[in-house]
């Protein structure tokens, strides 16, 4: 197993409105972010480095309720460590004003690879950046960050916590950075997927669960690319064929509401097969209930429109034609990626 050994934390004042002050070298021991061998080495994140006051401090915060207007909504209470970090509804109501959300909560699983956005349509360039909008959104956290800093202050844990991790007072953008380096040290890598991968503990894939992989070489792997089962890129799945016809027009263009780029519409990220199989339900807006219902779609249930991924046309057909036979067989390979660590 591959140590990826993260340097000094080195504090330097290049994002999030850091001040000058906040540029001190402070010596504070590196966090051993794991790779596991069928991974790629993460990048590095020299504004916020991993350190371990820094994830401990940012693991505090990401199950406090503090963080919420009415001090009684977390992190956790949308990102459930017992579902992959996820929330387990379509529309998830959880936030301080009870409404539905516009978009599905996504799980929170090897994100220190991710390098292209966050969120379905990449609006958020980093995790440091990502979490200031479901702290400030009226319908999730709602919570005043000049308020949260005073709370925050209030107590002397924090204040500690804070000088061992960034050798600093409590400020937001230091919240932030620490919410960032805890997300990015979860690392879901010990299905019996990665076991069968990397020849651990003689365990062996069955012949259904073979046949499946080979089932998801054929057909899944260009989007969920192994070992992440992501590209970390945007895709049209063809889910709708028109876009401009909902209410919150601009939540439903997918990628075009950030790049204003027409070839855009309709794309969303792609989410990690990883923990598929308790993450339900699913897509963007969590229509499908079922892995089976995410299957049937791709067979027969995929929309035409002019951003549809290429991917999707095969020999003049729309969609991923699978026998019940293969069906099956994929579904138990994603079965496979089911990693019980945080669960």
């Amino acid at each position: 197993m591959k140590i990826y050994r993260l340097s000094f934390l080195i504090l330097a004042a290049l994002s999030l409105g850091c001040s000058k002050d906040d540029a001190e070298y402070i010596e504070n021991p590196q966090f051993d972010l794991r790779v596991p061998a069928n991974f790629s080495e993460p990048p590095e994140f020299p504004d916020n480095p991993l350190t371990t006051a820094g994830v401990a401090l940012g693991e505090k915060l990401f199950f406090d309720s503090k963080l919420s207007g009415d001090n009684n909504i977390s992190c956790a209470t949308c990102h459930k460590p017992e579902l992959a970090f996820s929330e387990g509804s379509a529309l998830s109501t959880k936030g301080i004003s009870g409404k539905p959300l516009l978009r599905h909560v996504p799980t929170l699983i090897n994100l220190a690879w991710s390098q292209n956005g966050f969120f379905w349509d990449g609006g958020s360039k980093n995790l440091e950046s990502q979490a200031f909008a479901p702290l400030a959104h009226e319908d999730e956290m709602f919570q005043d960050l000049q308020e949260l800093e005073e709370e925050l202050k209030a107590e002397l844990e924090y204040i500690e916590l804070f000088e061992n991790a960034f050798n600093s007072e409590i400020k937001i953008n230091l919240v932030m950075k620490a919410l960032a380096q805890y997300q990015r040290s979860l690392i879901f890598a010990d299905s019996k997927y990665d076991k069968y991968i990397r020849n651990e503990n003689d365990v062996e894939l069955n012949q259904q669960e073979l046949r499946g992989y080979s089932v998801y070489l054929d057909n899944c792997a260009q989007c969920h690319q192994s070992d992440l089962f992501t590209d970390d890129n945007y895709h049209n799945n063809g889910l709708d064929a028109t876009f401009l016809n909902f209410s919150n027009d601009e939540m439903f263009l997918g990628r075009y509401r950030v790049t204003r780029n027409p070839d855009d519409i309709g794309k969303y990220k792609t989410p990690t097969l990883r923990n598929v199989a308790i993450t339900a339900p699913y897509m963007h807006d969590g229509r499908f209930n079922s892995l089976k219902e995410v299957l049937d779609f791709y067979n027969s249930g995929v929309q035409e429109s002019e951003t549809l991924d290429p991917l999707l046309i095969q020999n003049n057909k729309i969609g991923i034609e699978l026998n019940a036979d293969d069906q099956e067989a994929l579904l138990a390979f994603l079965n496979t990626l089911t990693d019980s660590k945080y669960l």
